[in-house]
């Protein structure tokens, strides 16, 4: 008996060292690191909280504003809006005579109601700007959270606006292929200006290319891919559950769009502080990340995380928003 136990004991030994050696060598790997950013984010929890403003104060800014606009620039928005989520079928028309009821939606909001609509939707923009800020552990607080907010959805609806427009321009074929091509290009650069523009400005251009790279062209996948079981999900939603499993539906699409906007949020810093060739590239022949006269940076945590940590929120930081 003892000499099992003992051969027991030497397995279990045995078995730890090769978990501590495979733990060693992914540690100094480029997606470990990009992975331990994601749990010191809190990505799971912090994913689901901006899913869910992006539903009940985002998704409503778009049809609200939609209303306001010209016919040609609704259907542009409509068209967008639609391809990035998959909605076909039944959602698709429940869509159309959303955007298509803008009389009645005019007269329900008014200019006043724009307006504050406008600075509710402000909750899910201050949400987003909070991912870069934390992933790039820059200094919180809420600089201009009530101007950048809103700047940045205007800038979103003259973007959606525009890739609707194209898609109509150049039709199918040849032209969708065009457009596809055009609209990742778009998608990069939109979050490319995106990261540096919640980032105060403080981190450099070339810095945080490949966190608008990386960002734009997840989600344009995660876009297509959407085109495949999307409308699955809102038709047996639907059919369950009304108009209740359509929104349940979206909440989903939302979270998904989350998780993939903090991969390349936690990407990029995780890849411009690689001290190998990787890191040497996306510098450039400045070694710093910020501009100068920007804040330093907060420190490294002086913990390791594991997978609980990507499913809670710590709270501290939240206090410090305020």
């Amino acid at each position: 008996m003892p000499n099992q136990r003992e051969r027991v004991n030497q397995a279990v030994r045995a078995t730890q060292g090769h978990v501590d050696a495979v733990q060693e060598w992914a540690s100094h790997r480029l997606l470990w690191r990009v992975w331990e950013r994601m749990l010191e984010t809190e990505f799971v929890d912090r994913s689901v909280a901006l899913a869910g403003k992006a539903f009940v104060s985002f998704f409503p800014l778009v049809i609200v504003v939609a209303a306001f606009m010209p016919p040609h620039i609704r259907t542009s928005i409509l068209t967008t809006l639609t391809a990035r989520l998959g909605v076909r079928g039944e959602a698709l028309k429940m869509a159309k005579a959303a955007f298509a009821s803008s009389e009645d939606v005019r007269r329900a909001t008014g200019l006043l109601g724009l307006f504050l609509t406008f600075f509710y939707a402000t909750s899910f923009t201050t949400a987003l700007q909070r991912v870069y800020l934390r992933t790039w552990r820059r200094p919180l607080g809420r600089a201009g959270a009530y101007t950048r907010g809103p700047a940045w959805m205007v800038g979103l609806l003259i973007y959606m606006a525009v890739l609707g427009g194209l898609r109509s321009v150049l039709g199918d074929g040849p032209g969708y292929a065009l457009f596809l091509v055009l609209a990742l290009t778009a998608s990069m650069g939109w979050w490319w200006l995106s990261a540096w523009f919640f980032l105060l400005g403080q981190v450099r251009w070339r810095v945080l290319l490949p966190t608008g790279i990386l960002t734009g062209a997840i989600m344009s996948g995660y876009a297509l891919s959407a085109v495949i079981w999307m409308p699955g999900v809102v038709t047996e939603n639907q059919r369950q559950f009304g108009f209740i499993g359509v929104a349940l539906a979206l909440v989903s699409w939302f979270s998904g769009a989350a998780i993939c906007i903090f991969v390349g949020a936690c990407a990029g810093p995780a890849l411009a502080e690689d001290p190998g060739f990787v890191g040497r590239l996306i510098r450039g022949s400045d070694p710093e990340l910020l501009v100068a006269g920007a804040p330093p940076s907060r420190p490294a945590p002086d913990r390791e995380f594991t997978v609980r940590d990507a499913f809670r929120s710590r709270g501290d930081d939240d206090q410090d928003d305020e």
